[in-house]
């Protein structure tokens, strides 16, 4: 498994596995199933409703604590100081830990971007207390980023971001990669272009002439080509799946590579539609929930 370094020299794997839209009562299996194939990154959220079966997992495994890069994330409604703090109580105890790998904040909340302040101040404080090993952010644009760094102290170690072929948002990367922040792809296979709600002609990537002409010349499969392109583009990428044949797939992506004119060809597939939420929408009153208690 390859490994990236986070700005504070703690190691990553660079692929994980990831349970959004997972179902708690299918999330144990998935992550059992990934542990045993080798995946040694889990990424989940307070938000996914699933942190209580990723523990699980975890503990069932038999494979160390140690040598399990556990990622979650802080919903909008826990933002501030002292809820943030509740919020990562909440995490850890679900999640069965004592620490966290990776802790970040789910939303940057530009509607309150006060909150999203006292937030982020918060996971420095789990730092400093060592509580967790990195912390970082997602979806966080440009404009969010310079605003968190001028009021901040800690660079964030990881940005989490829809990044696939049709929407790369290459300004966030190149903002990320000046100031040392590892890029992580959530729909990293371009899930998200085949929800309903992406439009009427959508087309997935996972389809796309280029990408499948590209799978066809290495024997592989459109999904393990997008995979490839994203960390040959030193991308962290969290594929989901709830298949053990897949999430095997998902994994079996280091043993090959991409000429650069195949990388090339993929970067040309930029349609600028975004699949996930405007981060500018963000706001409590339509996205605000109630994160449960232990």
């Amino acid at each position: 498994m390859r490994t990236l370094t986070l700005n504070n020299g703690i190691q990553m794997p660079a692929l994980g596995l990831g349970v959004f839209q997972t179902p708690p009562e299918e999330t144990k299996a998935a992550v059992t199933s990934a542990l045993e194939l080798g995946y040694r990154h889990i990424d989940t959220a307070a938000a996914y409703g699933n942190e209580r079966e990723v523990g699980q997992a975890i503990r069932d495994s038999g494979v160390p604590r140690e040598e399990i890069f556990v990622e979650t994330k802080i919903w909008i409604s826990d933002y501030g100081h002292d809820e943030t703090l509740h919020g990562f109580d909440k995490s850890a105890a679900k999640l069965g830990v004592d620490r966290i790998d990776l802790l970040i904040l789910h939303q940057a909340l530009p509607s309150d971007f006060d909150r999203t302040l006292a937030a982020y101040r918060a996971l420095e404080k789990l730092l400093a207390d060592g509580r967790v090993r990195a912390i970082g952010v997602s979806n966080f644009m440009v404009g969010h980023l310079t605003e968190l760094l001028a009021a901040t102290s800690v660079v964030p170690a990881v940005n989490q971001l829809e990044i696939h072929p049709y929407f790369q948002q290459r300004a966030v990367l190149d903002f990320d990669d000046r100031h040392g922040i590892v890029n992580q792809a959530w729909s990293p296979i371009g899930g998200i272009t085949f929800y309903p709600g992406y439009g009427e002609d959508r087309t997935s990537v996972l389809q796309d002439p280029v990408v499948t002409r590209i799978a066809e010349e290495h024997g592989k499969s459109p999904a393990q080509v997008l995979l490839r392109w994203g960390i040959q583009q030193g991308r962290s990428v969290i594929p989901k799946s709830t298949k053990p044949e897949r999430i095997a797939e998902n994994l079996d992506v280091f043993a090959f590579e991409l000429t650069p004119g195949e990388l090339t060809a993929i970067d040309g597939l930029e349609t600028g539609r975004r699949g996930g939420p405007e981060p500018d929408a963000v706001t409590l009153a339509s996205y605000g929930r109630t994160i449960p208690e232990v």
